[in-house]
């Protein structure tokens, strides 16, 4: 290029609002390109709407999305659930869960030159400097609100020492809760090529750590401030930028917490949880474009609530009865008071289609471990969707005189009685009473036979008698 052609001013100004609209036509194009790739995300199928009589989920843009009731796990709406894809700072929940289990509240985190510099330049942060130091329970304000990376590297270093071992930390925490394609590099989700998880994993973390009162508190709140302290000079004020908050502009009623997360590999993420009539649901959104992933999610928040309900199994199982009998009831007999020593948990329940009826379910009867108080669990199933399970266990009888749970009788597997893989009962009063009947019937026997025998003895003992008594005609004159 000639530079002579530059030395007019108004030749150089066009030149420099020509490549001011270049550069906007590439980003405009660029935003075009995202978009249509969300448009066409739309027509990707929805594994969920395959199931028969299964509501009919939203189509949406998300490269992967779930609906999970939080209680019993079971999965509402499914979209590539199980595709590996980049988390970024959806990440966080799982850092700041471990640290709501491992640390107390008011422990003190101060920033190493690591925690601080390690993380990208422009990438979110709340602006600490090497060697402040503020609260634990300040930090994950910092992580769940402000979204901070240096708070959650703070934050990972002050629990194990290390990043790579908070990473490690991680890793196992999301296989005990029952994680399949996850894999954590750090404890903020920025990009690298190794750090992946899925919907259905997210959501599975999800599930425990809204389960966590203080968690749900953090990630509700839209302001937060930490005021200076000797060993933090500044004032502190961190913004949420997650729209479903109250007052912001996709704000959901219903919201119980919510985690954004955005890189460029990543695209738009985001985790939520809402309760409405006593459900709890979670949903997470990967691979999303902005704003779209808040209207995704109050879609499927809505399509959750108004086709679904929660039917308690306690009160409604007939296949399945451990029964109380009113025999023997007094607490004046010999046998004390008298009641089933089995119960299914009243707590438990399933989720269903709200057209789908409890005796609609299939359900199944698997035997626990000899050692827990839990001896069974009942598994519910519709159209081979697992929906809800419900323990069966002992009750703890307590006795009124020291109130000291009294230790339960021995009962093994072959107690528990089963019909046809369908009934499961058991009552104690009722084989006492099997067995006194059965006990009378034998004693009524034996007295029985005895009379019977004693009556035969009798007879022939007169016999015996009268024929001792007996005198041959011969013999009677003479005097024995």
């Amino acid at each position: 290029m000639n530079l002579n052609f530059l030395k007019s001013k108004k030749t150089f100004f066009l030149f420099l609002s020509g490549c001011l609209l270049m550069n906007s036509s590439f980003k405009s194009n660029a935003e075009v390109d995202y978009n249509y790739e969300a448009e066409a995300r739309k027509a990707l199928p929805i594994q969920s709407n395959n199931i028969e009589e299964w509501p009919q989920g939203p189509a949406l843009g998300a490269q992967s999305a779930i609906l999970m009731e939080l209680e019993t796990g079971t999965i509402l709406y499914a979209k590539n659930v199980d595709e590996k894809l980049y988390p970024a700072s959806t990440t966080k929940i799982l850092t700041c869960l471990l640290a709501a289990e491992m640390a107390e509240m008011n422990e003190v985190v101060t920033f190493s030159n690591e925690a601080v510099f390690s993380i990208e330049s422009g990438s979110s942060n709340m602006g600490m400097d090497v060697g402040e130091q503020i609260t634990m329970e300040q930090a994950l304000y910092g992580v769940l609100v402000g979204s901070a990376n240096e708070a959650a590297n703070a934050v990972a270093e002050h629990i194990s020492g290390s990043v790579s071992e908070f990473s490690s930390i991680m890793n196992k925490k999301a296989q005990e809760l029952g994680c399949k394609n996850s894999n954590f590099i750090n404890p903020n989700g920025l990009y690298n090529e190794n750090h992946f998880t899925t919907a259905f994993d997210l959501a599975t973390i999800a599930r425990s750590f809204f389960s966590n009162d203080l968690l749900c508190k953090m990630s509700s709140t839209v302001t937060y401030e930490i005021p200076q302290t000797m060993k933090q000079p500044d004032d502190i004020v961190v913004h949420s930028k997650n729209k479903l908050l109250p007052g912001r502009e996709c704000s959901y009623d219903y919201i119980v917490g919510s985690k954004t997360g955005y890189t460029s590999e990543a695209r738009q993420t985001l985790v939520s949880c809402a309760r409405k009539d006593g459900m709890t649901l979670v949903c997470v959104i990967m691979k999303e474009e902005s704003p779209e992933q808040f209207n995704d999610t109050i879609s499927l928040f809505e399509y959750g609530f108004q086709n679904f309900q929660k039917i308690n199994i306690a009160e409604n199982e007939k296949d399945f009865s451990v029964s109380t009998t009113d025999f023997f009831e007094s607490d004046s007999t010999v046998f004390g008071n008298s009641s089933s020593i089995l119960k299914i948990d009243p707590n438990s329940f399933i989720v269903l289609p709200t057209n789908v009826t409890f005796d609609d379910t299939l359900s199944t009867l698997e035997y626990e471990d000899k050692d827990t108080q839990k001896i069974a669990s009942i598994k519910y199933s519709y159209q081979d969707v697992p929906v809800g399970n419900a323990s069966v266990s002992f009750i703890s009888p307590v006795d009124d005189s020291d109130n000291k749970p009294i230790s339960s009788p021995m009962i093994t597997e072959e107690t528990l009685v089963d019909d046809d893989d369908s009934v499961l009962f058991l009552n104690v009063t009722k084989i006492l009473f099997i067995i006194i009947i059965s006990s009378g019937l034998l004693i009524s026997i034996f007295v029985i036979h005895s009379l019977i025998n004693n009556y035969q003895f009798s007879k022939s003992r007169k016999q015996r008698k009268r024929k001792k008594n007996y005198i041959p005609s011969q013999f009677q004159d003479y005097d024995f």
